[in-house]
């Protein structure tokens, strides 16, 4: 028998399980820690869910008054559709939140000429917001569809570990536009939180206090607070008292208007802003959104999984997940959040830095989120963060999602050129292809394909809503009179820029 060379030795073998997670999906910490991690949870989820509406409440015409009240329900319904997830869905540690992929498809409602010509502003507000809940409503059908009907599972059983390693890591990867790019809109707090929240998790994670590593399990509650201190003070010592309004606005703790106009209790309710609208050409553009948040959520899924020590997720129960899913896009369109859903891939993360996969944990998240959402005041003082704070948490979180997709390629045989091929190919073009389209429709002020048809539909809407939207049949998908403020909007997409 042949000796075997030392070179040929594996020392690391493939592994279904990461190594070093103290609790998985199924093993509880104590009930104080649990807690105090759900809260972190909570806080990380903060970020996309003050982000979104602060960003689209503004150009729909809402006030500070419906800003809040839009963060509120988005946070009510999050913690709903993650209590459904993690007790019904696919049963893993994952925050359904808000998703990104739903940003350009309500930008182009919100631009439509028919609720453009509406003068008062509340009330293009609330007709605007109908609209986009009649859009979510018919589009989480096709979550549904796909979910409960078994297509998307049978569809699963098709991805092999090399074919979900782009989609995995793509899922952290294609979101690197929200990690330094806003922290370099103030440098001053967003790379001392970057790299605070590095020191702590990895040089000072065997720092422990009566047993446990405090350091790494609560770095990010740790630095957040010290970095948020830290920006306060430079806030009320006049630090940006002679900047520019857009580093006044990225800088100081003080903009977010959150605090003021928050009432202190308030129950989102189904249909509170009214009856829905409903409309084809802004279903036709949501469903495109639908289908994205579909895509991004199987890989979170799977990342998740990887991260709470548990068994990849089978065709049955992903497919499980993704039609309970798509009755959380419902209940968004439902009470009216103004975005759709998807995994948290920051939470996700989190779960790699805490090292605790616990499904229970999530769940007690999921219970901050609704409590807090309903206890408006203080709610909206954690709400109150700056977004540069979480953008530099987003630089790591994102970054380990990416790495358990890329972790994939140990099942595979990658001294085969045709697995280097697949691989190099499909993550490359997954970041250059989006790309493309940015700097085309950047440029031309319009999608790479323009065939000039437009939507002629009927806006069906109850007796309750005022039919002024219905003075025009004609509605396009990108209405010509909005593209360059598209294209403006979406590059420069900063929580606090719009005020």
């Amino acid at each position: 028998m042949a000796e075997v060379k030392p070179e040929e030795i594996i020392t690391h073998p493939p592994m279904d399980q990461l190594q070093g997670f103290e609790y998985c999906i199924d093993s509880n910490p104590s009930w104080g820690e649990a807690i105090a991690l759900g809260f972190q949870h909570y806080v990380l989820a903060l970020g996309t869910a003050v982000m979104i509406p602060t960003f689209l409440v503004p150009l729909m015409g809402g006030s500070d008054d419906d800003k809040v009240r839009v963060v509120q329900t988005l946070l009510f319904v999050t913690g709903i559709n993650t209590l459904i997830q993690t007790l019904f869905g696919t049963r893993l540690p994952t925050v359904i939140g808000g998703s990104y992929a739903f940003v350009v498809p309500i930008i182009s409602i919100i631009d439509d000429s028919s609720l453009r010509q509406i003068t008062d502003d509340h009330q293009r507000f609330l007709q605007t917001m109908r609209a986009i809940q009649g859009a979510l409503i018919v589009s989480s059908c096709i979550q549904i569809i796909l979910g409960y009907s078994q297509l998307w599972g049978i569809c699963s059983r098709f991805f092999s570990p090399l074919g979900m390693v782009p989609v995995v890591s793509l899922v952290g990867f294609g979101l690197f536009d929200r990690g330094f790019p806003v922290v370099g809109r103030c440098v001053e707090i967003g790379v001392p939180m970057l790299i605070l929240f590095v020191a702590s998790s990895q040089y000072l994670k065997h720092l422990q206090v009566r047993g446990l590593p405090i350091s790494e399990r609560f770095s990010l509650l740790i630095t957040i607070t010290i970095i948020w201190v830290y920006a306060h003070l430079l806030t009320v010592s006049g630090a940006y008292k002679h900047h520019p309004e857009r580093t006044q606005v990225n800088c100081r703790t003080d903009r977010a208007n959150l605090i003021s106009s928050a009432p202190w209790i308030k129950i989102p309710y189904p249909l509170q802003w009214g009856a829905p609208t409903f409309d084809a050409g802004h279903s036709f553009g949501m469903m495109a959104a639908v289908f994205a948040s579909l895509i991004e959520s199987t890989g979170a899924y799977k990342a998740a999984a990887r991260l709470a020590s548990a068994t990849p997720p089978p065709a049955h129960v992903l497919s499980r997940g993704i039609g309970w899913q798509g009755i959380g896009i419902l209940l968004d369109g439902l009470f009216g959040t103004a975005a759709g859903s998807t995994v948290s891939v920051e939470n996700v993360g989190l779960l790699g830095s805490t090292r605790v996969g616990s499904r229970r944990v999530i769940q007690i998240s999921a219970a901050f989120m609704i409590f807090f959402s309903i206890m408006g005041k203080f709610g909206a003082l954690f709400a109150s963060i700056p977004f540069i704070i979480f953008a530099a948490v987003y630089c790591v979180l994102f970054g380990i999602v990416a790495a358990v997709g890329l972790s994939l390629l140990q099942f595979t045989n990658m001294n085969s050129m045709r697995n280097l091929f697949i691989t190099g190919v499909s993550i490359f073009l997954g970041l250059s292809v989006p790309q493309y389209f940015f700097k085309y429709t950047s440029s031309a002020q319009r999608g790479p394909a323009h065939t000039k048809a437009e939507w002629k539909s009927i806006i069906w809407s109850y007796p309750s809503v005022s039919r002024s939207t219905s003075a025009s049949c004609e509605l396009g998908l990108w209405p010509k009179q909005s593209s360059s403020s598209l294209c403006l909007h979406v590059s420069d997409l900063c929580p606090f820029a719009v005020q």
